[in-house]
């Protein structure tokens, strides 16, 4: 089965936001960033921006006809600056015009005095000032205390990955729509419609029924859009509610790097002990993360630090504690592995030191702890684990031991060359942390002629969950795909959806469609047999044909459906799906939190040029838990897009920031993300195919998050190969490993 969408993608034919056609009469918005990170705003003068020609409104805090907040967890985030700016870019006003270039002419001349105050950008520097967004959380199991004494080596140090921006293909925007009796329709780039709706309704002070949401699919998402894309749509909502107007923004690539959140930078301390048989007995992190300015979601983003914090490794004494520290950055956000990543880098960085510092590989440490099935993690779950199966056909079938004697001779053999490799394994939970958010539900239409509409609350951002949507409504209907159609996703047709994250959108709109589908084909299945006066039980619909006892009857998909129609039997069906055996006690920090868990190990080789410090991925060797995968064809591209996002992480995408708060890498130019050199040479993937049971769909585990982990290999490979060149250097953990810091730690000491 092919990506539905691909024929249209590469015709330039599929449609976005700013492929919507206007409606006569549309307004343009244009926001006002704050120009500082910190300050009170003493001075708001529009008077020359309104006397512009074809200025039609500038919207400022006092003129919200709802509450001014869009804090999703926490509630302390202003739509609109009141009285502070806690960021530069936060939105002071909203500007209204004709035209987008009159809107944009006008912001340059509002007057703004802001008097500033201290800017925090360091999370270390925040949680000191006891600026937290929420208190602390501690995830542990067994008596990290104690167990010092009983380990052989003890080592302690500090671990930093840096953020990421999201750079979707399509940047942040929204078109509100005004319909009859107060009714708004807004068409957002959003991975949240039902988040958008909430939010809207917020600030406008209306009912949710007063909101419709459509979403027909993202240039990309990656996290950003999961609660970031609230602030464009309240603007665009908040100027058609009182112009009665339609109102649309679309937000340029500097804009959108300047005013939104990226992946959360964190800092972190660790300390690790294990037994004179590499046996790691206890692990302890601190974590602060750097949440920015506003809640957003780094609550959550931290709790699946804490979740993710020993990586798929079996340990028996764990203390992990996070630190949501407030700074004066642009609100961080969800970002594709919601804040695995950053507890699993610090983990591998822990093992790498221990490694180091005892004098073995860290491939020993890794291999002897892997988990296995009847493991306890530290929050309470009983493992059902593939890592060693994982690992173990990783290293047979793409030969390792001739890799790591290949990369050995290699290095002997050149001076200004080097090769590295490492080995990462991946466990990766899915499902909400949050309980209360895993469920869903699908509308299908079967329509008196045989066709099918199916509407869920996925929504498609290039992760091929419109595919598989539809091929679960074929698989149950036996039908072929061209009489399917996936509609978009819309608040008026499936309401109070969870958003499409947590890689959790197949199984939970999958498995909604399933029940529905099933429920009418059991009446269809009722009509056959009432028809054909025989049990239901021997009927089957395959290829669009009624088989009665595996022999055909007459009867085909378009006239039992007709027929069914006929007698008036129903043939929609709104079918709900809720994850089972989930759970999770806060008070407690344990419980049974994933439906399940996806496992990996990827093998990572690379190459360094000495002299320049630049380098080269020559490969990425995967094996990865599919379970039984419904489209082998998707999975892997969304493998090999994750490995080439985590990879960018770790090795070239660098956020800076001023100490005054403001972004320098707020271009293409001065922030680089992976092109086609610097893509691996090659990737391999080999599916380990799995038949117990497990609650994704169709058993086809989820591909969304997990493979961007094994991007963490690049980096430890690359300090693999920096070691082979000056076995001396002094590198700390601190990502991503760019080809500057690659030069640093080739020289330093050195000579």
């Amino acid at each position: 089965m092919k990506n539905i969408d691909s024929f249209n993608h590469v015709r330039g034919e599929s449609r976005y936001l700013d492929d919507i056609p206007l409606i006569q009469g549309t307004l343009f918005g244009v926001a006002l960033g704050a120009s500082v990170a910190h300050g009170i705003i003493k001075k708001l003068d529009l008077s020359e921006a309104l006397a512009l020609e074809g200025i039609v409104r500038i919207f400022t805090d006092k003129d919200i006809t709802g509450e001014n907040q869009i804090g999703g967890i926490v509630p302390d985030e202003p739509l609109l600056a009141d009285h502070h700016v806690h960021f530069s870019g936060m939105p002071i006003a909203f500007v209204v015009a004709e035209t987008e270039e009159i809107a944009r002419e006008a912001l340059k001349k509002i007057k703004v005095e802001i008097e500033a105050l201290p800017v925090i950008t360091d999370p270390r520097e925040a949680q000191a000032k006891g600026e937290l967004i929420v208190p602390p959380r501690t995830f542990r199991i067994g008596d990290t205390d104690a167990a010092w004494q009983d380990c052989a080596y003890v080592f302690e140090g500090k671990a930093d990955t840096n953020g990421q921006e999201h750079l979707y293909i399509e940047t942040q925007g929204a078109y509100a729509v005004p319909l009859e009796n107060g009714v708004i329709k807004v068409y957002s780039s959003t991975q949240g419609p039902t988040a958008v709706q909430r939010a809207v309704c917020k600030v406008l002070g209306v009912p949710m029924h007063q909101i419709e949401v459509d979403v027909t699919r993202l240039g990309g998402g990656f996290g950003g859009k999961e609660d970031q894309a609230n602030t464009w749509a309240a603007l665009c909502a908040l100027a058609t509610h009182v112009l009665k107007k339609p109102v649309k923004y679309s937000l340029h690539r500097m804009e959108d790097m300047a005013m939104t959140g990226k992946r959360h930078p964190y800092s972190t301390d660790f300390k690790i002990g294990l037994s004179r048989e590499l046996k790691i007995l206890a692990y302890e992190a601190t974590f602060f993360q750097n949440a920015g300015a506003a809640a957003d979601l780094s609550p959550a983003v931290l709790e699946r630090t804490l979740f993710h914090s020993v990586n798929t490794y079996f340990i028996p004494n764990v203390r992990v504690t996070g630190n949501s520290c407030r700074t004066n950055l642009p609100p961080n956000t969800a970002f594709r592995g919601f804040g695995g990543p950053q507890g699993m880098f610090v983990i591998e960085a822990a093992i790498v030191k221990a490694a180091e510092s005892i004098g073995v590989e860290a491939a020993q440490i890794q291999r002897i702890n892997l988990n296995k099935t009847g493991d306890e993690f530290h929050y309470g779950q009983i493992a059902q684990s593939e890592s060693q199966a994982c690992w173990e056909k990783a290293l047979e079938i793409y030969g390792f031991d001739q890799m790591k004697e290949a990369v050995g001779a290699f290095n002997k053999a050149n001076l200004l060359h080097k090769k590295g490799l490492a080995l990462m394994p991946v466990c990766f939970g899915i499902s909400f942390t949050n309980t209360m958010m895993n469920h869903a539900r699908s509308l299908v239409h079967v329509y008196s002629d045989g066709s099918v509409n199916v509407s869920t609350g996925a929504v498609e951002m290039g992760q091929g969950v419109n595919t598989k949507i539809l091929q679960v409504a074929a698989q149950v209907f036996s039908l072929n795909a061209d009489k399917i159609r996936i509609n978009s996703t819309n608040t008026f047709r499936i309401a109070n959806t969870s958003p499409s994250a947590a890689s959790a959108t197949a199984d939970l709109n999958g498995k909604a469609t399933l029940i529905a589908c099933t429920e009418i084909l059991k009446r269809l299945k009722k009509v056959a047999s009432d028809e054909l006066k025989i049990d239901a039980k021997e009927i089957e619909l395959k290829n669009e044909l009624v088989l009665a006892g595996g022999a055909e009857t007459g009867l085909d998909w378009k006239r039992l459906v007709a027929l069914a129609f006929m007698k008036r039997v129903a043939l929609s069906e709104h079918g709900h799906y809720a994850t089972p055996e989930i759970h999770f006690d806060k008070t407690k920090e344990k419980g049974h939190p994933f439906a399940y868990h996806v496992y990996g190990t990827a093998i990572t080789e690379v190459t360094i040029d000495c002299l320049r410090g630049t380098y080269e991925v020559d490969a990425v060797k995967v094996v990865h838990d599919f379970g039984t995968s419904m489209n082998p064809v998707i999975d892997k591209g969304q493998i090999e897009g994750g490995i080439v996002q985590g990879i960018g992480w770790m090795t070239l995408e660098e956020l800076i920031y001023d100490k005054e708060g403001k972004l320098k890498s707020n271009a293409l130019s001065t922030y680089k993300v992976p092109d086609i050199y610097a893509v691996p040479k090659k990737i391999e993937i080999d599916f380990l195919q799995t038949e117990q049971d497990n609650l994704a769909i169709f058993r086809s585990k989820a591909v969304g998050e997990p493979p961007l982990m094994y991007g963490i290999g690049a980096y430890f490979a690359l300090r693999n190969a920096v070691k082979a060149f000056n076995p001396a250097a002094e590198l700390p953990f601190d990502a991503p490993m760019t080809a500057e810091k690659v030069l640093l730690g080739l020289y330093a000491g050195k000579y």
